[in-house]
């Protein structure tokens, strides 16, 4: 009779070696550049379908702002805060207010839990909602600055800066509007949140700063949108100082990177409760 060592029997040490390395082939860790591209393609294409009326309703509100604001405000330095404040409150609406109600919804309606059984890293879903969402706001930017700089007779020659101030003021808006809908405890608290900042981002940023008391100038240096209206604003002048710009600019970027850092923070913390 045949003596079979154990360790070749299907059960036996070598089997489940095996059989552990076959799991490991069948399902390798997802990495973070193509989940996130997959879930930034999957975003974009929900937010076009479901964002486009209030795409409009953001940017139809920009304009309405500055006709109000022409009629007080002739020309100038005012004249560019208003252009750009009005700008990226087009970026504040969608990457800061309904990103803060889309997270808080998906919180609420265990949309988390989703997420959490794919092999997604926590990183790439919030980056790819927030990219995206910070992605649809360009049509309605760009739209907005031009018709301000025509309204209020600006040059259009350094419109491409908006290649930049998108991107990066749209990065520190949408983390925190992910953050305030991932911490918010109930969907409706969220809501608020995403309104209070996008009321923020109006007060603060398209009013022109000369007019603002002392107190409320410094509550304007804490806003993320800030930088990237300031950059915007000092293209308008027939000079413009590249290095605030470019200074302006970078505050933005790293502001963005600290706000998408604690929306991953919170990401996990929301998704493991």
């Amino acid at each position: 009779m045949t003596v079979v060592s154990a360790d070749v029997l299907p059960g036996g040490a070598l089997g489940v070696e095996e059989a552990a390395d076959g799991a490991a082939e069948l399902g390798p860790r997802a990495r973070l550049w193509p989940s996130l591209a997959a879930v930034y393609r999957a975003q974009l294409s929900r937010a076009r379908v479901a964002r486009i009326p209030l795409l409009f309703v953001a940017t139809f509100q920009s304009i309405g702002i500055m006709i109000l604001m022409r009629g007080v405000v002739d020309g100038g330095d005012e004249a560019w805060s208003v252009v750009a404040g009005a700008s990226v409150l087009v970026v504040a609406f969608v990457a800061l207010n309904l990103l803060a109600q889309y997270f808080g919804q998906l919180r609420a309606s265990g949309g988390l839990d989703h997420y959490a059984t794919l092999p997604v890293p926590p990183a790439a879903v919030v980056l790819g909602a927030a990219g995206a969402y910070a992605s649809f706001t360009v049509p309605g930017t760009v739209v907005t600055a031009v018709f301000g700089c025509v309204l209020f007779g600006l040059p259009l020659s350094h419109l491409w800066v908006l290649v930049a101030v998108i991107p990066l003021a749209g990065a520190a808006l949408a983390g925190l509007g992910a953050a305030l809908g991932l911490l918010a405890p109930r969907p409706e608290l969220a809501t608020v949140l995403g309104q209070l900042g996008m009321s923020a981002a109006l007060l603060l940023g398209v009013l022109p700063a000369d007019r603002m008391p002392g107190f409320v100038q410094f509550a304007r240096d804490l806003l993320p949108s800030t930088y990237g209206v300031e950059a915007f604003a000092r293209t308008f002048g027939p000079h413009p100082d590249w290095a605030f710009v470019l200074r302006d600019l970078a505050v933005c970027g790293v502001v963005g990177v600290v706000s998408l850092a604690v929306a991953t923070w919170a990401y996990r913390r929301a998704a493991v409760r």
